[in-house]
């Protein structure tokens, strides 16, 4: 595989930043910078992924840095704004001033959650107006049953859901809560965790595709899968610094439709970053790129990974994962 012997492995950065608000179960985000011809990429599984499965995630970060990306459709990329498991003035805040017209907000971060979660649904639709757009995310927390009662009351707590992102975990609960309920229903892990997302049947499960490319191997991939689903699709963002959230935005902007608003204001839930202008959300919308973003030598010296044995962890992570892309060519197919 080519491209992986243009990157310079012994040269990548190891950071670590703090974030905002506990997300998804971790308080620093962990990653590395690597450098190719194309510029920079991002490698940052979550630290619970086995190698195989990280092993889209470098190929993204090779796609990147060694390849560069397909040409563009559209300039700018509309964006929602993501509101963590707060409290409702927070919420309220965020929201508020994001500048965005649309919410997603997670629910069913614990079992007893509901009465939260409606709470923080109403102060969104508050900040956002009778106009603004509000969307859930439950990480596939609920079963069936308890899916449809707390879809259905989220959705009159916002006076309208524009969808529900991955209530249950499975493909069969996906499309047994879709025929219960008046709201859409998107899919997510079902698709990115899937043993073959090229075929996976959510055509019946699900109205809208969440589609990241970062875990699904690179742009082009992402396209094919995107193409594959047969739904809409909405561009999500994996928690990167801006370095990676750029091939998300370069996502975005190559489908052939973007009928929603994406999720990809999550430079927010980060402390600090590791370029000179983080990528932000401007009235609601992020331009598209058009090469690899570059990381600020001083940031990223502010960012580094300072602890010697979580450098050796990372070091070690990439040997293991590199050597995994190496004998999975249908990942390398860029």
């Amino acid at each position: 595989m080519r491209a992986l012997d243009d990157i310079d492995f012994d040269g990548a950065r190891v950071y670590a930043i703090p974030m905002t608000t506990r997300f998804r179960g971790i308080t620093v985000r962990e990653g590395m910078l690597l450098r190719g011809p194309a510029g920079w990429g991002e490698f940052c599984p979550f630290p619970e992924y086995d190698d195989r499965t990280a092993a889209s995630w470098l190929a993204t970060a090779v796609e990147q840095s060694a390849v560069g990306w397909p040409e563009p459709v559209r300039e700018e990329i509309p964006i929602n704004c993501t509101v963590p498991a707060v409290e409702p003035e927070r919420a309220h805040h965020i929201a508020q001033t994001s500048g965005c017209a649309t919410a997603k907000i997670k629910v069913a971060d614990h079992p007893d959650s509901l009465a939260d979660d409606l709470a923080r649904v109403e102060a969104v639709r508050g900040a956002l107006g009778p106009s603004g757009a509000i969307r859930v995310d439950a990480n596939a927390a609920w079963d069936i049953d308890t899916a449809i009662r707390h879809i259905r009351q989220l959705d009159k707590a916002a006076g309208g859901l524009e969808y529900v992102e991955q209530p249950c975990p499975t493909i069969e609960e996906l499309a047994a809560v879709r025929r219960a309920v008046d709201v859409r229903i998107a899919a997510d892990e079902s698709i990115r965790r899937a043993e073959d997302p090229m075929r996976v049947a959510v055509a019946g499960a699900a109205d809208v595709a969440v589609i990241k490319c970062t875990p699904l191997g690179g742009v082009r991939r992402a396209l094919r899968i995107a193409e594959a689903a047969g739904l809409p699709c909405v561009v999500s963002s994996a928690l990167e610094t801006s370095i990676g959230l750029g091939a998300q935005l370069a996502l975005a902007g190559a489908l052939p439709k973007l009928d929603f608003a994406c999720g990809l204001g999550t430079t927010s839930l980060l402390w600090d970053d590791v370029v000179a202008e983080p990528v932000r959300p401007v009235n609601g919308t992020v331009p598209v790129p058009r090469t690899p973003l570059a990381p600020d030598q001083d940031r990223l010296a502010a960012a580094e990974q300072t602890d010697p044995d979580r450098v050796a962890w990372w070091r070690d992570r990439l040997r293991r994962t590199r050597a995994e892309l190496a004998e999975a060519p249908e990942q390398g197919q860029w």
